[in-house]
């Protein structure tokens, strides 16, 4: 940017949304521009789901004081209660409060960063790239897997994923865990936490099997399992810069040699299942007789939920609909030439998609 004027970071904001649209084929953002961290997440949230909010210097605490205590980080239902108790609900009210009331209503670290933010004060610095956390892979499929023996053939093959990238980040990792994601997408996981880190993809495969054996034989979780996952995920977190190797490791693995003689070959487990041609792949453009143009948000047992909007148009409404629903269709313009050579863009519905049975 030529400078941080006002207009000059306006036209920044614009152009990256519009970096945004265009890399995403239409997806809409909200930006915040603001003299800290606090005030640009507070702008951000002012003109959802498609808007942008510059705070000029100087404007901060205008802006901030009629709003609700809510806004500011770390002010949750507790704290907004105790605030409330004393007679405190909007920012405005809360500016009024000294630094030491604030102290001793909710303790020392929160209090003060009250008594700041409550003023506009932040001076945390924009950090553009953070130490790792975790490291982690995840797969989302076309259709919903319900072969347990698939599920942990994938999250073996995700956890020397996992391993591999610890090994090129020099880390290691004590605490494992799996993500799953059902077909109704509901999120549950499961994790173990290691005496001593691991980058061994044979240890977190291992951990990794555990866990899915034990949601397996869950109750609640063992059923929802089995009735379709769309999502499955190895994590590694817990990170440390080194490894302790378990020496005995190795020999406590190794099965007996007669053992090894008399067992079967590993059948091979086949490939996760890919996208059925129904054209309801997400992303895809369609239109419904009674609601318009939309895109496919996603589609799995039978049901196709499409959000309708277009890249012209504001957030619309999502609606979901068997994946043979007559009145659903895929969208696709058609270039048509006119006798006189010029070519005319139409609107073409291809009424032919349905689900094979």
């Amino acid at each position: 940017m030529a400078s941080l004027e006002v207009p000059a970071v306006t036209e920044y904001a614009e152009l990256l949304r519009a970096r945004v649209a265009e890399a995403t084929d239409g997806l809409t953002c909200s930006v915040g521009v603001a003299t800290s961290k606090f005030m640009a997440k507070v702008a951000s949230d002012l003109d959802k789901p498609d808007g942008l909010v510059v705070v000029a210097p100087g404007t901060e605490r205008e802006l901030l004081r009629p709003m609700s205590v809510t806004v500011i980080p770390g002010v949750g239902p507790a704290t907004a209660e105790r605030l409330r108790r004393v007679g405190v609900q909007t920012v405005a009210q809360l500016e009024e409060v000294s630094e030491e009331e604030l102290v001793r209503l909710v303790g020392t670290a929160h209090g003060t960063s009250l008594f700041h933010l409550a003023r506009a004060e932040d001076d945390r610095a924009v950090v553009a790239e953070r130490e790792a956390k975790s490291v982690s892979v995840e797969g989302t499929y076309d259709s919903d897997l319900s072969d347990l023996r698939l599920m942990e053939h994938l999250l073996v093959r995700q956890s020397a994923e996992v391993a591999t990238r610890l090994g090129k980040a020099g880390l290691s990792g004590r605490t494992i865990s799996i993500k799953v994601r059902l077909h109704d997408f509901t999120t549950t996981s499961r994790s173990s936490t290691l005496p001593s880190p691991t980058d061994d993809p044979a240890v977190i495969a291992r951990v990794v099997r555990a866990l899915l054996a034990e949601l397996a034989a869950g109750v609640d979780t063992g059923p929802a399992l089995r009735g379709g996952v769309r999502l499955l995920g190895v994590g590694v977190s817990g990170l440390a810069d080194w490894v302790q190797d378990d020496l005995f490791a190795g020999l406590a693995e190794d099965p007996p040699e007669d053992a090894r003689e008399g067992a079967e070959e590993p059948q091979e487990l086949p490939e996760p299942p890919r996208a059925r041609p129904t054209g309801w792949s997400p992303g895809a453009d369609v239109v419904h007789d009674e609601h318009g143009r939309g895109w496919v948000w996603g589609s799995g047992r039978g049901v196709v939920t499409v959000r309708f909007e277009t890249r012209e148009s504001p957030a619309g409404p999502v609606r979901s609909f068997a994946v043979d629903d007559p009145a659903l269709h895929r969208w696709q313009p058609e270039v048509a030439d006119d006798p006189d050579g010029t070519e005319h863009v139409t609107e073409h519905v291809n009424r032919d998609v349905t689900e094979p049975g």
